[in-house]
């Protein structure tokens, strides 16, 4: 049965119920923009917190709640800002919350920045794997998409958009266009329905990627200066230049997909709709955010007292967690 009221009995062992990590886990990295090194602390938050960044080392400590209108910049990134504080590049770590469907986390930054790590979601993957999965006393609360809400935006290479429409599960369709023949000889449309789809194995590992001629205008920017091989597809006018290649055949769009899909957990909430989207990027898809929310009727809450009744995509994700513990 789908409600949602407050939840009959939160016991109900079939119930989806929200999700946090077992225990403290940390790791330090790189800004890919800043070149900053920086320590990233995960920590356990108690069921409804939501997601929360924090800056510790500034002189008095500062709180980011992850929400649309949190989120100041989009320039190359998704950047949350409180005043004059700021913690950028979040769309990583996003991502990976939004696959591994933790709701409630405390993270801690060291710097204005999240480290870049391996420029994919996949070492965050397994930072919160390492750290445990745990289920709380708590439904599970999810954002419904009631009616169709797009965004376009004019470009001097032809229109970008992005577009909510409802569906009865998640899925994203991603496209993207930057003629350029080591992009083009790979898959440039992405179909990802996670009723079928697994998004640690097929779309976590997916890096971000940049152009040599485009590095010094970014520098000029304070934009990239973390960037390397290491972290990062790099392409010159013809060809990829990094040794290993491509971790799957269509990982340019990939990763724009995996940039989306955390993005919209910025929601605060898994979205129960699918994505469609030209060209978008980090600027699209945070006012596509905020015009979703603002329609108060394009969206609901709800909640499933019964696994069985949720889209296929977050009924897997209880079975994974029961077979956990």
């Amino acid at each position: 049965m789908l409600v949602s009221n407050k939840i009959k009995d939160l016991k109900e062992t079939s119930m989806l119920r929200q999700r946090t990590i077992k225990q403290l886990v940390r790791t330090t990295g790189i800004g890919l923009h800043s070149g900053t090194k920086v320590e990233l602390t995960l920590r356990p938050a108690p069921a409804n917190t939501g997601i929360i960044f924090r800056r510790t080392d500034l002189a008095i400590p500062v709180d980011f709640p992850v929400r649309p209108d949190s989120v100041g910049d989009t320039r190359m990134a998704t950047t949350l800002q409180q005043g004059s504080a700021r913690i950028s590049t979040i769309e990583h770590l996003m991502s990976a919350c939004a696959g591994l469907g933790i709701d409630n986390l405390y993270i801690d930054v060291t710097a204005e920045e999240i480290p870049v790590m391996d420029g994919s979601a996949g070492t965050f993957v397994f930072l919160l794997q390492s750290a445990g999965l745990e289920a709380q006393n708590a439904a599970k609360k999810f954002i419904r998409v009631k009616k169709a809400t797009e965004i376009r935006q004019a470009d001097p290479s032809g229109e970008k958009w992005a577009r909510l429409e409802p569906y009865f599960g998640f899925k994203l369709r991603f496209t993207i266009d930057f003629d350029h023949p080591a992009i083009d000889a790979t898959g440039q449309v992405a179909d990802i329905d996670f009723a079928e789809v697994s998004y640690i194995r097929d779309v976590s590992r997916a890096r971000t990627f940049g152009f040599m001629h485009d590095a010094e205008a970014l520098r000029s920017m304070g934009l990239g200066r973390g960037g390397s091989f290491d972290n990062a597809i790099v392409l010159d006018e013809y060809r990829i230049l990094n040794h290993d290649g491509l971790r799957y055949a269509d990982e340019f769009v990939k990763h724009k997909a995996l940039d989306a899909i955390g993005d919209l957990y910025v929601l605060g909430h898994p979205m129960i709709g699918a994505y469609i989207a030209y060209k978008s990027g980090h600027a699209i898809n945070n006012a596509l955010l905020r015009k979703l929310v603002a329609d108060q009727s394009a969206w609901e809450f709800v909640c499933f007292e019964d696994a069985a009744q949720a889209p296929l995509a977050f009924r897997r994700e209880f079975d994974e967690l029961s077979a956990l513990t």
